[in-house]
């Protein structure tokens, strides 16, 4: 199920990310750099069922290697210490980040050929679009 998440992609658009920054405690200058930062996701799965995800961009490149539904430490772009979980539900990936008694999902999809990343905050939801490479 996640050979589909497999490939390049190239972010199009960012809706609300913002919002969802403020709303997870990433500080103003770390914002502005978010804001205008479009990443490519590289997503990759090894034989033992290991699942790379790669964020590139110019400002900064983070990797989490994992495998579904096993917990374990995240830093992330914003150096956030988390502990995390991927799960897949629905056809969804599900990254379910926990820091400092506050939770954060980000729900990953792809439909009609485009990653749909979903980032929830409590009410606040921020949309990242992207593209699959060829």
């Amino acid at each position: 199920m996640v050979e589909k998440f497999v490939g390049t992609w190239k972010m199009t658009s960012s809706e609300n990310f913002d919002d969802y920054m403020k709303a997870i405690g990433v500080g103003f200058a770390t914002r502005q750099v978010g804001n205008r930062t479009k990443p490519n996701l590289v997503v990759s799965v090894d034989e033992q069922g290991t699942v790379c995800m790669k964020s590139q961009s110019t400002f900064k490149t983070t990797e989490i290697k994992f495998k579904l539904n096993e917990p374990f430490e995240e830093t992330t772009a914003d150096d956030r210490k988390t502990r995390t979980v991927v799960t897949l539900e629905n056809g969804k990936l599900v990254q379910k980040q926990s820091w400092d008694g506050k939770e954060t999902n980000i729900e990953r999809e792809v439909a009609d050929g485009k990653l749909i990343a979903k980032c929830i905050m409590g009410d606040v939801v921020a949309v990242r679009m992207y593209v699959k490479e060829a």
